[in-house]
């Protein structure tokens, strides 16, 4: 596996990402035509354009919802990871001030500069961008989906 730093970092699921999503746009589209036809002819009723609209709607929101779902239990995680680890190295626990985005972007940190580069998030109020892009030693994830 490739070693993970701040340019390879994220990570796309070909088949969820572009082809499962593509087919759920294309089958909306497709839904959206189809009853616009059937409006405009008067031919062919409403019920089955109707039915297979809502299912793409239905569709659309289900991936949604799916993948946010995933990655709020995901962050909760990291959150609770880091936490620990800073817990680990302080005796403390992080300042509540940091958000869970800058958490979440200091798990790449290593454990050398993860407690100097929390407090700097803080009192600079860094995104998480700039937090990955100020990591020395980047400490991959690779368990995340």
């Amino acid at each position: 596996m490739e070693n993970q730093e701040f340019k390879n970092h994220s990570r796309l699921v070909p088949l969820f990402h572009f082809v499962t999503f593509g087919l759920i746009i294309a089958t909306l589209v497709m839904s959206c035509i189809k009853f616009q036809r059937n409006m405009s002819t008067g031919l062919g009723g409403l019920i089955t354009p109707i039915t297979f609209l809502l299912i793409a709607i239905t569709l659309v929101f289900l991936a949604w919802f799916t993948r946010a779902f995933a990655l709020k239990a995901q962050d909760r995680a990291i959150r609770a990871e880091e936490s620990l680890r800073f817990f680990v190295l302080t005796g403390k626990l992080p300042d509540p001030k940091l958000t869970i985005q800058q958490m979440i972007a200091l798990r790449f940190a290593s454990d050398s500069e993860v407690i100097e580069l929390a407090q700097r998030a803080v009192k600079e109020n860094m995104t998480a961008t700039d937090i990955k892009k100020a990591i020395k030693n980047w400490k991959g994830d690779y368990y995340r989906v």
